[in-house]
């Protein structure tokens, strides 16, 4: 142990590395890593999170998240696949009316669709900036994040057919923690002009 390295970094009673080598070598270690992409720590939601958990068609997702932008004070951000629902395009406009930052995130797959495009008119004209995807994979995130408190997930896209007629999951998540994490995932995709441009 300690073969190859100048001699001032090995314990000659012991053969091992000193403390102050050690600490070199981790340095450089680290440095030498920089490049590469380290995988993000999982998030875990504080004690007093609350999960609410609606299926669809049952439990009319849908209006669960008209009811969520209706209550927004600060900002609405939306990365979703598919976005066509009209009560939810209403609430949006609605929010971004009485100040409230809406911004969404979107599929450039997904301009094909008329009622798609349709709704993001709608957006657009009402102020709201839009991106959508660059790369060739899919933007295929169900998240909204609310106001630094509200998060949400599952299976369920914006969509008539997500609220009324599919088998979906939409989970609404009240937990500060792992609304910051949600937040710091749309901010970074909303800064990454590599990845996603603007749409009009």
């Amino acid at each position: 142990m300690g073969k190859g390295l100048p001699r001032h970094c090995r314990n000659r009673r012991t053969a091992r590395i000193g403390p102050a080598c050690m600490l070199g070598i981790i340095l450089i270690l680290i440095v030498g890593l920089g490049g590469l992409v380290l995988p993000s720590v999982p998030t875990t939601a504080s004690a007093a999170a609350t999960i609410e958990i609606y299926y669809a068609p049952e439990d009319q997702p849908g209006d669960r998240l008209v009811l969520l932008y209706d209550k927004a004070r600060h900002y609405i951000y939306v990365a979703v696949y598919g976005l066509t629902y009209p009560p939810v395009v209403k609430a949006l406009v609605s929010a971004k009316k009485r100040g409230v930052d809406v911004r969404v995130i979107t599929d450039r797959e997904r301009l094909n669709d008329p009622k798609q495009r349709a709704a993001l008119e709608t957006l657009h004209l009402a102020g709201i900036p839009i991106l959508i995807n660059r790369h060739d994979g899919l933007m295929h995130l169900k998240q909204v994040v609310v106001d630094d408190e509200v998060n949400t997930t599952g299976s369920m896209n914006q969509t008539t057919s997500g609220h009324r007629y599919n088998d979906e999951r939409l989970d609404v998540i009240t937990d500060p923690v792992t609304s910051a994490k949600a937040r710091d995932k749309f901010l970074a995709m909303w800064k990454d002009s590599i990845r996603y441009e603007v749409w009009r």
